[in-house]
């Protein structure tokens, strides 16, 4: 019913209104008191405990499993393996290859809290599923 009536209750803050306003807004407000999503923290201090309010933010897919990362470096090995695989030609093999090596040597997350290693490789995967789906060549 409220998909039908044009208002989105599952994930209220991805509502397009919400989301054009807050991308239009300062970064001061965006990041109030210091605090990633502060403006929403301060919006309802008053309406929820504060431990909820002020916890640490923990978003998700959270995929640290081992098994996780070396299914994704190994689909990436056979993509890098591919002649043919555009999403091959934009990395370097021997940073990525490092990082498989070693998947804690990425010292600081390359986007957002959560993407480490395993969502570089996810990134690759995705990259090589989409230039296979639309039939992309690099120039």
């Amino acid at each position: 019913m409220s998909m039908y009536s044009g208002l989105e209750v599952r994930v209220p803050f991805c509502d397009h209104r919400i989301v054009e306003y807050a991308y239009n807004m300062p970064w001061a407000f965006k990041a109030l008191d210091g605090r990633e999503k502060g403006i929403v923290r301060k919006a309802f201090e008053n309406e929820l405990p504060e431990v909820i309010v002020w916890r640490k933010k923990s978003p998700y897919p959270k995929t640290f499993h081992p098994a996780y990362t070396r299914l994704c470096a190994d689909y990436v090995r056979r993509i890098f393996a591919d002649r043919d695989a555009a999403a091959s030609q934009l990395f370097s093999h021997a940073a990525v290859e490092k990082l498989m090596e070693q998947p804690e040597s990425l010292a600081e997350p390359w986007y957002g809290q959560l993407m480490r290693t395993p969502q570089i490789f996810a990134y690759i995967i995705q990259l090589d599923r989409w230039f296979r789906q639309y039939k992309v060549r690099l120039a």
